[in-house]
Formats: structure tokens, sequence, C-alpha cells
């Protein structure tokens, strides 16, 4: 059965688009300036980054796929925007915080510790 009448593309606003362009952005340079004189926490810090990362992915995805009505614009509807996309990224960072999050930042850490000789 297919769903008519959802303008999905239209429901994200530019500040969405910039800010996750910023974001992957930050998160290039601080994966890409790891070297073989990265000490460990730096490179523990970047990990934890890339996984909070992937998790706010995750939640936006999973955000994308709730029905939203058509009428929803202007001010209200772009604070509210705004808001969720914070809100995801401190549940995505809380994730990350809480003990060893989902795992991926320990994997990528012993990878990473492994090819760069840390």
């Amino acid at each position: 059965m297919a769903i008519t009448g959802i303008g999905t593309d239209s429901y994200y606003s530019d500040y969405y688009s910039n800010a996750t362009e910023a974001s992957a952005s930050a998160l290039e340079n601080t994966l890409s300036s790891v070297t073989s004189e990265t000490t460990e926490a730096e490179l523990m810090e970047a990990c934890k980054e890339f996984e909070a990362y992937f998790i706010e992915q995750i939640y936006k995805g999973m955000e994308k796929t709730i029905m939203k009505a058509e009428d929803e614009s202007g001010t209200a509807s772009q604070y509210r925007d705004y808001f969720g996309d914070m809100q995801i990224q401190e549940y995505a960072k809380a994730a990350t915080g809480q003990g060893d999050g989902i795992g991926l930042a320990k994997q990528l850490y012993e990878q990473m510790k492994r090819n760069y000789g840390l």
C-alpha cells in the first residue's frame, strides 16, 4: 500500500542540511587528524565521536519513518525541527557516553590502534 500526500522532502529545512554537513565535516576532520603521534585518549575520543554520529544518523533515519501532517510549516515547525535535531544529538552523545555505548567506538579504537601502532 503506497502512502501519498506526505511531503518528506519538504520536511527538513535548510538548517537541517547545513547542520548535517557541518557535523559530518567536523567528524571527518577529527578522524583525518589521527596519526601515529595521536595519544590513546585522543584516538578513543575520535572513535566515540564517530559512534555518536553513527547513532545520530540511525535516530534521524528512524524519525523519517514517522508520518507528519503536511500543514506543518512556518516558524514553529522550523523551531521544532531545530529542537528535535539538538535532542537527537544529545541522545546520541548520551548513548555513547554510557559504558561502552553500542560497542562500535571500542571496536574501531582497537582496530585503529593496531593500524597506527599505538
